[in-house]
């Protein structure tokens, strides 16, 4: 997927790998909307499952292989939330728990869940992600 900005997907720093945020209004079957309004939490969580997916499709990309991954760092969440919406964290339990399920222990990390106003594409969910690459 092209970026819809100027910035590259990931930035690697030392045994650190920065990448974008990733949201989850692409791919066949995305969720946009305002959890709380257009979303329930149960679907909004689904998109933080395919967030997390992309992420995760973008590390392996630039590191040829996930093994390269010793943990995941810090997770920073957002959802596209209704005004009234207070379960962010339900929501970006699904990037968190599909990192866990790929990655096993690696896959805990650091969170922040954060509602917004608006996502890029009208998505529901965007999440961008930390990681600590393995000694080489």
């Amino acid at each position: 997927m092209k970026a819809a900005g100027r910035f590259v997907p990931v930035v690697r720093t030392g045994n650190l790998v920065f990448v974008s945020g990733h949201v989850s209004g692409t791919g066949d079957d995305p969720v946009c909307g305002k959890a709380g309004a257009d979303q329930t939490i149960e679907r909004a969580y689904e998109g933080g499952r395919y967030v997390a997916d992309a992420l995760l499709a973008t590390l392996e990309r630039e590191l040829e292989s996930l093994d390269r991954i010793a943990r995941i760092v810090k997770v920073l969440g957002f959802v596209n939330a209704a005004p009234d919406f207070t379960e962010m964290p339900a929501v970006i339990n699904g990037v968190s728990e599909r990192l866990i399920e790929v990655l096993g222990a690696r896959g805990e990390h650091a969170r922040s869940a954060v509602g917004v106003a608006s996502l890029p594409l009208g998505s529901t969910v965007e999440a961008e992600l930390i990681a600590e690459l393995r000694e080489v």
